[in-house]
């Protein structure tokens, strides 16, 4: 088992003691350790921010410090203040503590929202209408002279680095960050499958999408990191998105356990690293649908209900409120399903959990699927095992459509079909010993010098292995619908298969 721990340092607590320094005085050595802005004041001589970007938990993206009289950037939560990266003391001090958890041990890092660290120092006005400044800070004119430097670190450690990245479409800015011959990340979480839903007014919006839109995203940066020499990090959840078979699929008591697996089979057997969240292997899915406000907790989703709660338009109110339960982080966050028993095992009977459990936890628990050969664990402990016993295929190999049916995800998978360095393909953290640098196994970044280099070729497989076709299709029998669960859509079918050919 490797370690790899959550680096957030886009931004801080506003508990934080260097944040507490840089609030207590302009003087303070510690001010510009954050973004401190003087307001604007129109003709009235009434008090604006800086500039005009939303925070993405809603709200003006800057914060008024009435002791110190000036605004503080925040594009999260007003108690995440931004850390200010143009500091060279501010970098100095991430750095120090990279080092501290790599000296102790740690495999590597997840780098929260990494992409945000550079912003565009004159602070513009945004001309978007949703996220407005996202164009100016998501990823900024320093942003990989940064990555470079954390690069550097990594890799006197051998150690592994995957960058959330959303707000970055641009495969060509995205490349810049994981080729290996860059030496920055050695993948990227980029957010354009789990945006697929967003519509045209943000997050909370609804957006119908064909199945031709996931298949044009997997097409997109399966063919193009191939290419490029880059790596693909495979999600469909984490902590801040809704489950899998909700969003993509169907959690319709006949449908949820085959769209689980179908789900395993698309993520699993794409070409990269695949992050499987807790839960997701039991195909947990998205809170009730009858739950009221009272049970979300999720700043995003609550702020954005407090702008519209007291609006009189309930047809709005009742809009919205679904898009809640389809989309909120809170699906992510109710207690993990352990067992049938009470609070799903999670915490001890008389304790009270952060969210109520979800009530199918009945049903869908790990007590209840560890042992059974059907269940959603089972298929997706067989395809990881295929994925590792074939890697050639499915973690090294190359990717391609071979169906114009924009219905169906058909694509061909195959070992590579040129010289690749197994180097620059990283499939875990690299394993360590006391606590420093790995000298086992394939490494995120290590020097082709020592990894086989350009002119390494793969070893032969059984030609039954050569070529695999997968076939993972999901198709409707009504009119209007797709994979991702939109209108009749959950009353269609859908399969997974595998076969050689």
């Amino acid at each position: 088992m490797k370690l790899v721990l959550d680096l957030v340092v886009n931004h801080t607590s506003d508990q934080h003691e260097w944040f507490k320094q840089s609030r207590s005085s302009k003087d303070s050595p510690y001010r510009d350790w954050y973004i401190w802005r003087p307001a604007r004041y129109d003709a009235d001589g009434t008090r604006h921010p800086p500039n005009n970007w939303d925070a993405h938990f809603q709200g003006s993206a800057w914060e008024w410090d009435e002791h110190t009289q000036e605004y503080y950037l925040h594009l999260f939560c007003t108690e995440q203040p931004d850390l200010n990266w143009e500091n060279p003391a501010v970098r100095d001090a991430v750095h120090a503590i990279m080092r501290f958890w790599l000296d102790r041990g740690a495999d590597g890092f997840r780098l929260d929202v990494i992409n945000f660290i550079s912003k565009d120092q004159a602070f513009p006005d945004s001309d978007r209408t949703v996220l407005r400044g996202a164009e100016h800070y998501a990823a900024g004119p320093r942003l990989h002279e940064y990555l470079a430097e954390l690069g550097a670190i990594l890799r006197e450690y051998d150690a592994f680095s995957v960058g959330e990245m959303p707000c970055v479409t641009d495969t060509n800015e995205v490349i810049k960050s994981v080729r290996a011959d860059r030496g920055e990340l050695s993948m990227i979480f980029h957010f354009e499958f789990v945006d697929l839903d967003h519509g045209d007014q943000g997050k909370f919006s609804p957006r119908a999408w064909p199945l031709a839109d996931f298949r044009a995203v997997a097409d997109k940066w399966q063919r193009f990191m191939y290419a490029n020499d880059g790596w693909n990090a495979l999600y469909l959840e984490n902590h801040d998105q809704p489950r899998a078979v909700s969003r993509f699929a169907s959690d319709a008591p006949a449908h949820r356990a085959d769209a689980a697996k179908m789900i395993a089979m698309v993520q699993a057997l794409q070409g990269g690293t695949p992050f499987v969240y807790q839960g997701q292997e039991l195909g947990m899915h998205n809170i009730p649908k009858e739950w009221g406000m009272e049970e979300y907790k999720d700043v995003d989703c609550l702020n954005h209900w407090n702008l519209y709660k007291d609006s009189p338009d309930e047809k709005r109110k009742a809009a919205f409120r679904v898009e809640y339960q389809k989309k909120s982080r809170d699906n992510a966050r109710t207690p993990m399903q352990w067992t049938a028993g009470p609070h799903a095992g999670f915490t001890t009977p008389d304790a009270t959990p952060w969210m109520r459990v979800h009530p199918n936890h009945t049903v869908i628990n790990a007590d209840a699927q560890v042992h059974d050969p059907a269940s959603v664990f089972a298929c997706w402990r067989t395809v990881l095992d295929t994925r590792k016993t074939h890697k050639d295929v499915f973690v090294y190999g190359d990717f391609a459509l071979v169906d114009d049916n924009h219905d169906k995800i058909s694509p061909t998978r195959g070992p590579p079909t040129t010289a690749r360095r197994p180097s620059s393909r990283p499939t875990s953290p690299p394993t360590r010993s006391s606590g420093r640098a790995s000298r086992a196994g394939p490494s995120p970044r290590c020097s082709s010098r020592t990894r086989g280099g350009p002119s390494t070729r793969w070893p032969a497989m059984p030609s039954r292995w050569r070529r695999m076709r997968v076939l993972l299709s999901c198709w409707a029998e009504g009119p209007g619908c797709c994979c991702c669960g939109v209108g009749s859509a959950r009353e269609g079918k859908s399969e997974a298969r595998l076969m050689t050919a």
